[in-house]
């Protein structure tokens, strides 16, 4: 007559122990960081300007405007590059 083997769970339960041994020291030693909160300034937008123009006077020298519209358009949700007089933008600092 054969001998059935029982199902055990003491394997499973082993690996998992095995598992949490390894990955809590592991979680434990990391570090999470929080973006820092960008800083803005609010202006309005005058005739004659543009989303460019308003760029190049807030990016700095070493910066790149094309950057800093994007930066622009990404505070205020612009779907495009068009901006009006009197319209209110965020501009990061």
């Amino acid at each position: 007559m054969q001998r059935r083997r029982r199902f055990s769970l003491m394997p499973m339960i082993v690996l998992a122990a095995l598992s949490l041994s390894v990955a809590l020291p592991t979680l434990s030693t990391m570090h999470l960081y929080a973006a820092g909160s960008e800083q803005f300034v609010t202006l309005t937008v005058r005739p004659g300007d543009s989303l460019w123009s308003i760029a190049a006077r807030h990016t700095p020298v070493e910066g790149s405007v094309q950057d800093s519209v994007d930066r622009i358009a990404a505070a205020n949700h612009l779907e495009d590059t068009s901006v009006v007089p009197g319209q209110r933008l965020r501009v990061p600092k």
